[in-house]
């Protein structure tokens, strides 16, 4: 009986000698294979353990309608949705360890969407020829890994074994590493920027010192998404969003926005948190000349060359604090607190510094006090964002707010 067994997806109907190659190197390493059959136009020779019938029915089609229709985006959306269906079953029921998929666009999206259902943690594998470009519809928040093919997955031939000889083994190996043994911690998500990271290091270094696990995103916009994702799948139990400046960029137009709901998942989950505007002063763009026209005459910093940052303006500051009052709609006050430092929210946002600008600062405050009043706490903070005393407030709230959420569950 093999020790673990890996789910391959793939069409069979245009990549049916690369799979199997797949599928016979998997098994030369003693474990079991799957195959799912995610094919549309022919019949493989070979019998896969789930066919394309099988998907198509469970993507909310049949295959002979998606073969009648002969429309290629409609046929990827079923299988796509099916793929997804059958292989978060074949997880759930832990009959699979481990999933792989090789192929071009097609195949590469199909299993994409599949994979993203699946928790963190678990092995995926993806060899595609769109791998060396930009992955971020493929990856998403997930933990997918990408393996460009380098040429055409067309034939076996030196090139494809090779590469396709690599992913059996790491699929493999991912699903046979044994996860380290670590104690059991409460785990409490954190949002960081380079321009908040003393502040990040500061709350990190007291929580963990108190007993807490903690795992920080950068606020890149994936990476806000996915702390919500870890938080509504129950993942993590308590939030400090120090870094909110993902609504800087929803709200004026940057890159690295999380979506207009950015917040909401830990309300929903209703888990102890604390929340700062951690770099709302900034909006990000790309290489300078990536920064929209309009922005021309504003204050621009170059952080890298990949990346400039817009300094934010008092009016944009007043949207930003109503999004963010909004999106904390429904928080319950015994458990979220709001805290604002009044000396500067990132390290170029004081004296001296380019982004230093006092009074969008307390436009910013102005308003998220004005719409919170009677809804949340606010606490200031004669500190700027990054000293010692405001990580040591913010630590306190989230301690005060974490043991009412003990005392609540045990009531």
């Amino acid at each position: 009986m093999p020790d673990v067994t890996i789910a391959i997806l793939g069409t069979l109907d245009t990549k049916e000698q690369e799979l199997s190659f797949v599928k016979e190197r998997i098994e030369s390493l003693g474990a079991g294979a799957l195959l799912i059959d995610c094919g549309v136009m022919s019949d493989p020779a070979i019998t896969p353990d789930i066919d394309s019938r099988e998907i198509a029915r469970r993507g909310g089609s049949t295959l002979a309608a998606l073969r009648e229709a002969e429309d290629r985006g409609e046929a990827v959306r079923v299988m796509a949705e099916g793929a997804r269906e059958a292989l978060l079953e074949l997880t759930e029921s832990r009959r699979v360890h481990g999933a792989v998929a090789a192929g071009g666009s097609g195949n590469t999206w199909i299993a994409a969407n599949a994979m993203q259902r699946l928790p963190v943690g678990f092995p995926k594998l993806i060899v595609s020829t769109m791998a060396s470009g930009d992955v971020s519809q493929y990856v998403g928040i997930s933990d997918i890994t990408m393996m460009y093919s380098v040429g055409d997955i067309e034939g076996l031939n030196q090139l494809t074994t090779t590469v396709l000889n690599n992913a059996a083994g790491a699929i493999v190996g991912m699903a046979r590493m044994a996860r380290p043994g670590l104690e059991t911690k409460p785990t409490i998500a954190i949002s960081m920027f380079g321009v908040t990271t003393p502040a990040v290091k500061a709350v990190r270094g007291q929580l963990e010192a108190g007993g807490f696990e903690v795992l920080v995103f950068h606020a890149t916009g994936t990476g806000g998404r996915a702390m919500e994702n870890l938080v509504g799948q129950g993942l993590v139990q308590g939030v400090i969003d120090l870094t909110t400046t993902e609504l800087a960029d929803e709200v004026v137009g940057g890159v690295l926005s999380a979506g207009p709901e950015r917040l909401e998942a830990a309300v929903r989950a209703n888990v102890p948190q604390v929340i700062a505007p951690g770099a709302i002063d900034m909006v990000n763009f790309g290489p300078t000349a990536t920064v929209p026209a309009r922005f021309s005459e504003r204050n621009l910093y170059v952080h890298n060359p990949q990346v400039t940052l817009m300094r934010t303006t008092p009016d944009e500051n007043v949207q930003i604090a109503e999004l963010m009052a909004r999106n904390l709609a429904g928080a319950d006050p015994e458990l979220v607190t709001v805290v604002l430092p009044t000396q500067g929210v990132s390290m170029i946002d004081r004296p001296t510094a380019a982004f230093y600008d006092p009074a969008a600062d307390r436009a910013f405050r102005d308003t998220l006090q004005a719409r919170l009043e009677g809804r949340l706490p606010v606490v200031e903070v004669e500190a700027h964002i990054n000293d010692e005393v405001f990580a040591a407030v913010v630590v306190e709230r989230f301690l005060d707010n974490w043991e009412r959420h003990r005392q609540s569950a045990r009531a």
